[in-house]
């Protein structure tokens, strides 16, 4: 193990091993866990509602493809949050992000949604927008927004995947299944 970096202010070394670290790395892993299952819940609802999608992936034959990432998803949302199994579990899970982010680089999302037709259906919708929101959809025809949505999809899962294979690298942390109950992890 590498020496650590010894601290400017050396008195706050126990509030950081004691408190600030294991909190952080808590607050990581329920966020990381609770996206993952809110994200999977849908999908374990309907397991083979990805199959074709999933093929067009090049992952076959679709159905079990479909429902083993949504099990994965749900699932390892589970471990992670219970920090059981958290290593394996948040390995997993990096990887199908990783794919996910690979995904959301190279299928940008096109712009169909700018069509007439695309437009009308946000215009439908327009409850979901504040007035200052529409505005903006209006006045370039609906790029900027498309731009925006497409920024969130790539760093959102940019983020995620970094998050869940950080804590496949590092693990649970002191506050888990994994440190407290099993005094061991994978």
């Amino acid at each position: 193990m590498a020496p650590q970096t010894p601290l400017i202010i050396p008195a706050l070394g126990g509030f950081y091993d004691g408190f600030a670290k294991p909190l952080a790395h808590f607050g990581l892993r329920l966020l990381v866990g609770g996206m993952l299952v809110m994200e999977g819940w849908p999908k374990v609802q309907a397991p083979f509602a990805m199959a074709g999608f999933t093929e067009s992936l090049g992952l076959a034959p679709g159905w079990f493809w479909s429902a083993a990432l949504a099990f994965l998803q749900f699932g390892g949302g589970v471990l992670i949050l219970l920090g059981l199994l958290t290593r394996p579990a948040a390995l997993a899970n990096g990887i199908m992000l990783a794919v996910t982010y690979w995904f959301h680089l190279t299928h940008p999302y096109g712009t169909a949604l700018l069509s007439p037709d695309g437009m009308a259906a946000l215009a439908q919708n327009a409850s979901l927008f504040t007035p200052d929101g529409l505005a903006n959809i209006a006045s370039d025809g609906g790029a900027g927004f498309l731009h925006q949505v497409q920024f969130k999809a790539e760093g959102f899962s940019a983020l995620w995947t970094v998050a869940a294979l950080f804590l496949a690298a590092w693990g649970a942390g002191p506050l888990s299944v994994d440190r407290t109950i099993l005094k061991r992890e994978f």
